[in-house]
């Protein structure tokens, strides 16, 4: 599929066509989230759920769902268990003037 987003890439894509490594991401996302500069939705995973599906649905971009992954503290995982609390950041242009 053109275009994707490997869970395996050195690299990940962002709006705009940056490219960013993905090894300092992760931990800029989670302590903007932690600080309070980042507002975001908790939100319970179910059964069957997987962060890819959530992102699709919130963003209207499925490859985003590495944001919640980070904001989460979860690391590159597609899936968690069931009853992972998620913090869904609620402003994408946030994120990626941190990362970007």
């Amino acid at each position: 599929m053109a275009g994707a987003i490997s869970r395996y890439a050195y690299l990940a894509r962002i709006n705009g066509g940056k490219t960013i490594a993905t090894s300092y991401v992760p931990v800029k996302i989670r302590a903007a989230i932690n600080s309070g500069r980042i507002e975001y939705t908790p939100y319970e995973l179910k059964e069957g759920q997987r962060l890819d599906h959530i992102a699709g649905s919130t963003y209207g971009d499925s490859s985003l769902w590495w944001v919640i992954a980070a904001a989460s503290g979860i690391g590159w995982s597609l899936q968690a268990p069931p009853g992972t609390l998620l913090k869904i950041p609620n402003n994408l242009g946030i994120v990626y003037s941190l990362v970007g």
